[in-house]
Order: structure tokens, then sequence, then C-alpha cells
């Protein structure tokens, strides 16, 4: 049997194989599929201060190896997770990580302030790389300045492990990923979803209600396998890698790369199972392959 434990500063994943927020709903979904506690961790969908409505509909659109989604962070706010989710969802057995999203800095501050108390939340990912809401999201992900800031700010907030994740729609993110190191996170997640548009050509009108979504799927992964390599090579502290993993194999790719932990997003919509599935190829190439610890995996691509 090969190690499959990875590190978060003092957090630890019994594997590297996490849920992406927002395709895994609050994990309750998916307790008739497979047996969450075999997972590293689940990544709840996107937290807000207060109830969110989220984009009028058509919010989502299949594409070429992929899909576009303007769903814009529908969720029924933080209080009413921390009243009806959590005590559902407290007792799994592995690392529930809520993911924050605001549309300025007091907000994403007030949500984690909430999250603080919740014993059995051990992390929270920082959104500010949503390209599907009007203010704030993505704003915040494509300005060093902004992302060092907010980060700053709720990491005087939050005591708990901090993790931000990034948005793909910058010239640069790794100089993004240094701010927001700098501004106290203890990891980052890329990719979020990259900005695209389908346009129905018998109607002449846009397939969304927002016109443009988020990208996501198979079609990423290149973009997103170059951007954690990136990120990796900039940074001191751990890269959690997705964008596209369809399989164990793109999961060691991105580990390949430098990320320490992965998350499946897209994959879940097709096979509710395939999170448990990536986990157990990862097992498997370990033993194939004579590696004792899925650690040495990490950042071991030679260039």
């Amino acid at each position: 049997m090969a190690d499959l434990k990875v590190f978060i500063k003092d957090l630890v994943f019994k594997n590297p194989v996490l849920t992406a927020s927002g395709t895994f709903g609050y994990g309750t979904e998916f307790e008739d599929f497979l047996n969450i506690g075999h997972l590293g961790g689940i990544i709840v969908k996107g937290t807000t201060l207060e109830p969110c409505e989220g984009n009028p509909y058509p919010r989502m659109a299949e594409t070429s190896s992929g899909m576009l989604n303007a769903v814009g962070l529908q969720n029924k706010g933080v209080d009413y997770f921390i009243q009806n989710i959590y005590p559902q969802i407290r007792n799994y057995d592995t690392n529930i990580i809520v993911n924050v999203a605001g549309s300025k800095i007091e907000d994403y501050v007030a949500v984690a302030e909430k999250l603080n108390d919740l014993d059995k939340i051990p992390a929270i990912e920082l959104n500010i790389s949503c390209p599907n809401v009007k203010s704030g999201g993505m704003a915040f992900g494509t300005s060093c300045e902004l992302a060092s800031e907010v980060t700053k700010a709720v990491r005087k907030a939050y005591n708990k492990i901090l993790i931000v994740k990034l948005s793909p729609n910058v010239t640069d993110i790794a100089g993004i990923a240094k701010a927001v190191e700098d501004g106290g996170a203890d990891a980052v997640s890329l990719i979020n979803t990259l900005l695209g548009m389908a346009i129905n050509s018998e109607t002449r009108k846009p397939i969304l209600s927002t016109v443009t979504g988020g990208l996501s799927g198979p079609a990423v992964k290149p973009i997103a396998l170059r951007m954690v390599w990136q990120v990796a090579k900039a940074v001191k502290i751990p890269v959690i890698g997705l964008g596209g993993i369809m399989s164990a194999t793109d999961a060691v790719e991105f580990m390949l790369a430098g990320a320490t932990a992965i998350q499946v997003g897209t994959a879940n919509f097709i096979d509710p199972q395939i999170s448990i599935k990536i986990m157990q190829g990862i097992e498997d190439y370990l033993i194939r392959h004579n590696i004792s610890s899925v650690s040495e995996l990490v950042g071991a691509l030679e260039v």
C-alpha cells in the first residue's frame, strides 16, 4: 500500500483527491453514490453573506470537450449553511472546506468570521475568481493589489487554513499567487473557470442569459496544467490543482507539475463516483511505479 497522505500546513488529507466547489453540492447529494469519508476532502458550494439567487436561466451550456456555466453563486447564505447544512455534514470523515464568496471585502470577512467558529470546518477556500457575478468575484482575482488586500483582511479574521482560489483570466497568474501568499494564504487553488461564451446561430442570440460564462471540463486542462506549473515554481505554499481532471492520469500530471492535491469538478456531473476512481487510480500508479508516497510526485516533472 502506498502512502496517499498530503498536508497543507498541519492539516492532514488522507489522500490528495478533493471535490471542487459547485460540482459536488454539499456532499449530501452524492451519499448514494460513494463513501464521502474515502475522499481527501470536499469543498462545498460557494457561500455568501446574504442569500443569492444566482443568474437567470439558461445558465449552463454544453461545449466541445467541456461546459459553460453562469450559475452565479446561487446559495441561501452563510447563516442558512450554519443552521441547516452544517449539522447534516459535520460528521463526514473527511476535511470539509467551505468556498467563500463576496462582492466586497467586508462580506468575505464576515463569512470567514462566522465559519471560524465551526469545529468541523478546518479550512476555507476564498473565491476571488468567479467570472459569473456582476460585482466582486473575479475583480479581486485579477489585481495583485486587490487579491492581497482581501487575503490580508480575511487572514486577520480567520485563524484556520486559508486557501485562495485563483482566476485564470489574467496575464500573470504567478504574480497574483505571490500576492496572496504575501497576504497570508496557506495555499492556493487553481484554476477557476475560463471566461467564454456560446451562441445559437439559428436565433443569433447568446445561449447563456449572461452572454458569457465560465468554461470548465477537459478543454481547459492544458491551460490549467501550465498555470499550476508556473505558480508552483513561484510560491512556497502548497498548490491545489484543478481544471479538466477526468482521470487518475490527469491527476498525476497535475501533481508532477507541482500540485500537492487536486480537485475534481466537471467530471462529477458525468460520473458521480469519479473522485473515488481517481483516488484508486493514483494509488495504482504509485504501486506500478514502486513509489512509496504520493508526495514524491509533487513537482517531480523532469524539464
